[in-house]
């Protein structure tokens, strides 16, 4: 008997043993878990700036850490090694170090005298162990510090209402605004645009939309993009590197991405250009 996973747009229907999309999400003793909760593969302390945020306690750092697993496959992904290379059923796994809710706030306390004014959620996408944000996001808050997420916004309304009244500032990704594109990287964009929706009327939001070459680089869909975030949403327009399966795909021209950060500054307040 299959077990319906309902984490994200997927819906992965499980049978027993078996890993969803993600590959840390798994059906046991009949139901849905998530095998990499607490299991940290990467911590450091980082400027706000680069989740990035800007518009969020600009000049003060943040306690970043993720673990592993995505629920989508861009080719151009930026942290492939732990996102879309390390699976719960394999070896690699065991190079993640756990570190329990109560443990990551500790952590977060003890940089207080660096700055750090919490704990940002990361690297991979975190909400694919949401149960893991949820319960340390929450800590966090009651130890009065801050929270943030930055996630591909591909997370049912169930996932995000969990997490959001312990998240005080979201950078989501916006990878284009085309149904096709979003389909190709095994995502949905009404899905997206739902999440972006609904966490911007209860925390701080910004946006970033990476100008990946042949996939969002054309003026017409950044208006559009910039036409539905509209004045009051942050949005970052960054370059494109290459990386993962797009490592022969030359960098993005830096005039392309300014030219598309002028057309999405029509409608947008706020718009900020990255990696030029």
């Amino acid at each position: 008997m299959e077990t319906v996973c309902r984490t994200c747009m997927h819906h992965c229907r499980l049978k027993e043993g078996q890993y969803g999309i993600c590959g840390v999400r798994k059906k046991e003793g009949g139901k849905v878990v998530c095998e990499s909760y607490g299991k940290v593969t990467a911590l450091a302390l980082d400027p706000i700036e680069k989740k990035p945020l800007k518009r969020f306690y600009p000049g003060s750092r943040i306690l970043s850490v993720g673990s592993y697993g995505c629920n989508l496959r861009c080719p151009f992904c930026q942290n492939y090694e732990i996102s879309m290379e390390y699976k719960a059923c394999g070896a690699d796994v065991q190079r993640a170090a756990y570190l329990s809710p109560e443990r990551l706030v500790q952590k977060a306390l003890e940089y207080e005298r660096a700055g750090n004014i919490g704990v940002a959620f990361t690297y991979n996408e975190p909400l694919v162990g949401w149960e893991y944000v949820r319960d340390a996001a929450k800590l966090v808050k009651q130890a009065g510090m801050k929270t943030v997420l930055v996630t591909n916004g591909s997370a049912s309304m169930e996932v995000l209402e969990e997490v959001l009244p312990f998240i005080d500032a979201m950078n989501i990704d916006l990878k284009c605004f085309r149904e096709d594109c979003y389909r190709r990287l095994g995502g949905d964009l009404e899905t997206v645009k739902a999440f972006i929706q609904r966490a911007a009327k209860d925390c701080h939001v910004e946006l970033t939309t990476l100008i990946v070459p042949g996939q969002n680089d054309d003026v017409p869909q950044m208006e559009e993009e910039a036409r539905w975030i509209g004045e009051k949403i942050p949005l970052h327009v960054t370059r494109f590197f290459p990386r993962y399966q797009m490592q022969d795909v030359p960098a993005v021209d830096v005039q392309t991405v300014y030219r598309l950060a002028n057309v999405a500054g029509k409608y947008v307040e706020h718009v900020y250009v990255g990696n030029c």
